[in-house]
């Protein structure tokens, strides 16, 4: 085994020199040359993208792009099919639960959706016995509809035990057809 040899010794390090704090001037200066660095890279590369030019082109028609769910149809106002007063009614009992909305609890909700018996008793335009014989014709067709209800069954019991718009707009519309058949 060799001896140990002389130790070498690193060189001392110079201490860091000491810079003075640097004034706001300063301070704003260096930003400043800092940030014209960076505009000037953004402003290159802002011409370095749009250097190409689109051709121009036909507005596109959004109708055309746009395609709505199928649960949701723009309003259409009915076309007047039944000339007899109480078919009419039905009829646009259901335009206006389609225009409105459907609820359940109340003849009107806050938004103004309508329950069966509202739109009726809307469309009746105070025609009392109109819209007695609206509300007839319509509990028939639920009951031809589904015979396995009760007998206590009503407008509103039925309205109110629906879990949405489907059923209430399919049976005006069979109702405002037996109605129309019967002359109503």
């Amino acid at each position: 085994m060799n001896a140990p040899s002389v130790a070498v010794q690193a060189p001392e390090r110079a201490a860091p020199t000491e810079h003075p704090p640097l004034t706001l001037d300063d301070r704003l200066a260096a930003e400043d040359a800092f940030m014209t660095e960076r505009l000037t890279m953004a402003a290159a590369a802002v011409d370095v993208n749009t250097a190409f030019r689109v051709p121009d082109v036909e507005a596109v028609d959004l109708a055309d792009v746009v395609r709505v769910p199928s649960g949701v149809q723009p309003y259409r106002p009915p076309v007047d099919l039944y000339p007899t007063p109480v078919a009419a009614v039905l009829q646009r009992a259901r335009a206006r639960l389609e225009r409105d909305g459907w609820t359940t609890g109340a003849l009107v909700d806050e938004d103004g959706a309508r329950c069966l018996y509202g739109a009726i008793r809307a469309e009746a335009n105070g025609s009392a016995a109109t819209e007695s014989d609206a509300l007839t014709v319509l509990l028939e067709a639920i009951r031809r509809r589904f015979p396995d209800e009760d007998d206590a069954v009503t407008v509103p019991s039925f309205n109110d035990s629906c879990s949405g718009p489907r059923t209430p707009l399919r049976l005006l519309g069979e109702a405002a057809d037996l109605a129309h058949a019967r002359a109503l």
